[in-house]
């Protein structure tokens, strides 16, 4: 059985991860295009004033010289606001402008930005501006510059509090999806527990409906309306199962018992007492495919009534062997129990013992005189083993997946009795626990089949505690 998914692996949560990761990378290139082309925008701008602020003084220069550009900045100066100016000679000696000092920027023409400082309120405080260094002829210097100090700001928070914004989205969005896969995940749970309660055989459970009238209200009533269908259609075929053995199998015990009681007459040497004897031996076997066909039917549909309980494999193994050493004599075959730890399990001890039978009635028959046949209990890390082994031909690996299917017959066993019906039951009876049937080959030569019980089957018997394949 499949273990429930955790919520990191229900398909609700990927989708809704998936788009928030989506819409946080949207979000995020929006923003970040939206602030580049802000920040172009004013940087234009500035750079607009700057270049008008500079045509200005070029002109002044052309017509005043140096003195007349020297009076225009200091006139310019005169009124505090977001334009900074400062010429200066070589060693940066101040001739005019309102900066305190030049600052650390020597690029020629090219647009720079620079920090400054200027006095507010009594103190100094630390601004940004942007602007251009001009040369002017006799080896001074021109700074034409803007204050951008509040748009500056205005960056730095835009970039600090993006990522912040960014983390918040992913957050809250992986909260979101694992909220609302939680609340599919409960759904699906409520489904995929009816669904394998009704696998069990309780064929009355329905999906129970949350009343929203969503989509999965939808889905239950439609898979309750199969099951009701469902239901009826295995009830119609448990009451046709049940008049057919009623009305077949009662007659072919009762021509049986005919069959006995005519031979009891007859001469036991007669021509035609054998002639019965043949007869009864074919109803025999009409009755047991018959009684093996109504026992795999009930066990697939796991309408079965027999009860689960705690059971040592160990005793019915026991049993087994005790049952057809007779047979296995017989045909000069060693059948032995072999030693193994207390293996309990919960099971329906007539199933699992009909099984052993037909795994061990198998290997007798096909196990040549003078061969050997094994029965085995063991418990591994895959749960718990009730094998049987032979040193017959075996089976070739690539019929051993149609060998369990019903009426299947090798090449091999054709000109044996049989019905092809013994591994379908073993296989029928495995599904019903839970188990699997798994054929191998046995070292050196023949067949090893296994009816393997999960661990979950496990159960501590009296007496015993359950210990596990590393005790």
């Amino acid at each position: 059985m499949r273990t429930k998914p955790g919520l990191l692996q229900t398909q609700a949560f990927r989708i809704v991860l998936v788009y928030v990761l989506l819409f946080a990378f949207s979000t995020t290139a929006l923003l970040f295009f939206t602030y580049w082309n802000t920040r172009r925008t004013l940087d234009d701008q500035t750079d607009q004033i700057i270049e008008a602020e500079i045509t200005g003084l070029r002109e002044e220069y052309q017509h005043f010289g140096l003195p007349g550009l020297v009076e225009t900045v200091r006139a310019r100066t005169l009124h505090q606001g977001q334009a900074l100016y400062m010429l200066s000679d070589n060693k940066h000696h101040v001739l005019a402008g309102n900066l305190a000092f030049w600052p650390q920027v020597s690029e020629m023409g090219s647009v720079v930005e620079f920090d400054y400082e200027r006095p507010v309120d009594g103190k100094l405080e630390a601004r940004r501006a942007r602007g251009r260094v001009l040369l002017v002829p006799g080896d001074f210097m021109l700074l034409v510059s803007q204050d951008v100090h509040d748009r500056y700001l205005t960056e730095r928070m835009f970039t600090t509090t993006l990522p912040w914004t960014v983390l918040l989205i992913l957050l809250l969005g992986t909260a979101g999806g694992a909220l609302i896969g939680r609340n599919m995940l409960r759904r699906l749970d409520a489904i995929n527990r009816t669904s394998g309660e009704i696998i069990a055989g309780d064929l009355t459970r329905r999906v129970p409906l949350a009343g929203s009238g969503d989509e999965f209200d939808a889905l239950a009533e439609n898979l309750n309306r199969m099951l009701d269908r469902i239901e009826r259609l295995m009830k119609g075929m448990r009451e046709v199962t049940d008049s057919v053995a009623h009305d077949l199998r009662t007659p072919l015990n009762r021509l049986r018992n005919r069959l006995e009681e005519s031979v009891a007459r007859l001469n036991a040497s007669g021509a035609q007492a054998g002639e019965i004897e043949r007869a009864i031996a074919e109803t025999d076997q009409l009755i047991a495919t018959f009684n093996a066909l109504l026992l795999i039917a009930e066990t697939d549909a796991g309408t079965t009534r027999a009860a689960m309980s705690p059971l040592d494999l160990g005793e019915v193994a026991a049993d087994v062997t005790e049952l057809y050493e007779p047979l296995a004599d017989e045909k000069k075959i060693s059948l032995t129990l072999l030693p193994g730890p207390p293996a309990g399990v919960e099971a329906n001890r007539s199933l699992v013992a009909q099984a052993l039978a037909n795994l061990v009635d198998n290997a007798i028959k096909y196990t040549p005189a003078g061969g050997q046949v094994r029965i085995a209990t063991a418990i591994s890390d895959a749960g718990v083993d009730l094998s049987v082994s032979d040193t017959g031909p075996g089976i070739p690996l690539a019929d051993r997946p149609r060998v369990t299917e019903r009426f299947v017959r090798l090449e091999a066993s054709r000109s044996s009795p049989g019905t092809g019906l013994g591994l379908s039951l073993v296989a029928a009876v495995a599904h019903y626990h839970g188990a699997e049937l798994v054929l191998e080959d046995n070292m050196p030569t023949g067949l090893k089949a296994v009816l393997r019980f999960p661990k979950s089957a496990m159960r501590a018997l009296p007496g015993a505690p359950l210990k596990s394949a590393a005790e």
